[in-house]
């Protein structure tokens, strides 16, 4: 476990079948089986492998060769900077060198046992050392029997999951495929016109990706006349679908079904639909199978429905906690065996959970909370107009003050800017932007997860990519 024993299934059921495909490069269950056993052997079954991989066919490879027996692995995104790549494998070392070695797993090149750590999950890199989480081999192994089953995955589909291979939803999205026989795509480099070039040459059926990513794709599809090809299925994960956006998605692939989860690294699945929801912008779906959800308060109190709060969740999905960097404000196990990664929402009356955001992302302004993207979907008046981004800059009088950053679609800027300012003046007074910035890019992190931090950053930095507006 997690999903070596079932690659060994599919290599000797279907070895000709295509595994992974990375750009030209291809691997069928069998070769894919037999490199990574043979790379397993040479390594050991029990080590610790850091794999500073790029996205590709090896990059598969390294990563099943590490999980197999006892192995654990840390895939490291290799667009990081060298100093810290070094830091990292230094703390991994020592890590290594400190915790318990598990009992001898079964020789060869299968799953070790369930209760057994595979992977050192990495937060993001851009600022200081990485935080790392513990994950066991039974919690993916479940997690991967209930998502077959809720999205429909099976041996016939064909997964495109367009981001770095190293992004934790991404990895996943390639253990799901092996374990339900199905193919699984990625791409060496994200642009739009290689998505869409792979959905046709590879024949893709489902797709794995944030939201930023699918607007980027649909509008690039819709733009150059280039239609879904055999789409089915378009998962969308890491934030809340915005309704601009599905609508684009929409337009795009109107036959494909639109399913969205919300999750953590740290804690798993969370809560799902394939189902349209309250377009409102922050609603996710309800509880994952088997997940259990509640909000609660600072006090550990559960909140009137309706009411935000830090949404927590009781499952066997979740990770092990944090092997270093564990600070408190992130994941963090609460009595009765809750967990959270204090990202704050509120369950409505039928059960959805709406998502509003990290609770670091809520801006505090002269007493009063405002949870931006609440804002961004009040500003935001159409799928062509363009994307929002809110978030809080420090203040002497205030605290904080939100500004926007606004990134225009088909609508010339100007126009944006004066919508979004006459839409404002629906807002409470404490949630109106105080000043705008034009953005030349959108500020996201290296998995494609909209970063309103970035975008802090941006602007008191300086920096290029956000223009002050008038």
């Amino acid at each position: 476990m997690p999903f070596i024993n079932q690659l060994q299934h599919w290599a000797r059921t279907r070895p000709q079948h295509p595994a992974v495909i990375v750009g030209a490069d291809s691997l069928s269950f069998e070769q894919l089986s037999q490199a990574a056993a043979a790379l397993h052997r040479h390594e050991g079954a029990d080590g610790v492998h850091v794999i500073d991989t790029p996205t590709s066919t090896s990059l598969a490879v390294e990563f099943c060769a590490a999980v197999a027996g006892t192995g654990v692995a840390a895939v490291v995104d290799a667009s990081w900077p060298d100093t810290l790549k070094a830091g990292l494998e230094a703390k991994v070392g020592d890590w290594a060198r400190d915790r318990e070695i598990p009992p001898a797993p079964e020789p060869g090149f299968t799953d070790g046992p369930p209760d057994t750590t595979f992977m050192l999950g990495l937060s993001s890199g851009t600022s200081g050392l990485p935080k790392a989480f513990t994950r066991s081999r039974e919690s993916w192994r479940e997690s991967f029997v209930r998502s077959i089953a809720y999205f429909g995955v099976g041996p016939d589909d064909v997964t495109l999951a367009p981001g770095p291979l190293a992004a934790s939803m991404n990895l996943y999205a390639l253990g799901e495929s092996l374990f339900a026989g199905g193919t699984f795509v990625a791409l060496p480099s994200f642009s739009p016109d290689a998505a869409i070039g792979a959905i046709k040459n590879d024949g893709v059926t489902r797709l794995v990706l944030v939201p930023a990513v699918l607007g980027l794709l649909a509008q690039r599809g819709l733009d150059t006349d280039q239609g879904p090809g055999a789409v089915r299925a378009i998962v969308c994960a890491g934030a809340a679908l915005p309704p601009a956006i599905a609508a684009l998605a929409r337009r795009w692939a109107p036959e494909a079904t639109i399913q969205q989860y919300y999750g953590a690294s740290e804690l798993g699945f969370v809560a799902a639909s394939a189902a349209p929801l309250p377009d409102n912008g922050t609603a996710v779906g309800a509880a994952f199978p088997g997940v259990e959800l509640a909000i609660l308060d600072a006090d550990g109190e559960p909140t009137i429905q309706g009411e935000p709060g830090s949404i927590c969740v009781r499952s066997s999905l979740v990770s092990d906690g944090y092997a270093w960097g564990d600070d408190g404000l992130a994941f963090t196990a609460l009595d009765g065996d809750w967990h959270t990664v204090h990202d704050q929402g509120f369950l409505d009356g039928d059960g959805i959970l709406n998502v509003l955001g990290r609770a670091s992302d809520m801006i505090v302004t002269s007493g009063a909370n405002v949870y931006p993207q609440l804002v961004e979907r009040a500003l935001e008046s159409s799928e062509d107009a363009g994307t929002v981004v809110v978030t809080g800059v420090a203040d002497p009088l205030r605290g904080q003050r939100v500004v926007a950053g606004i990134l225009a679609g088909q609508m010339p800027i100007e126009q944006f800017l004066t919508d979004c300012r006459a839409r404002a003046k629906q807002l409470p007074a404490a949630a109106r932007p105080t000043q705008y910035f034009a953005l030349s890019a959108a500020p996201v992190t290296g998995g494609g997860k909209l970063s309103r931090a970035q975008l802090r950053d941006w602007i008191m930095e300086g920096d290029a990519r956000a223009q002050r507006l008038a």
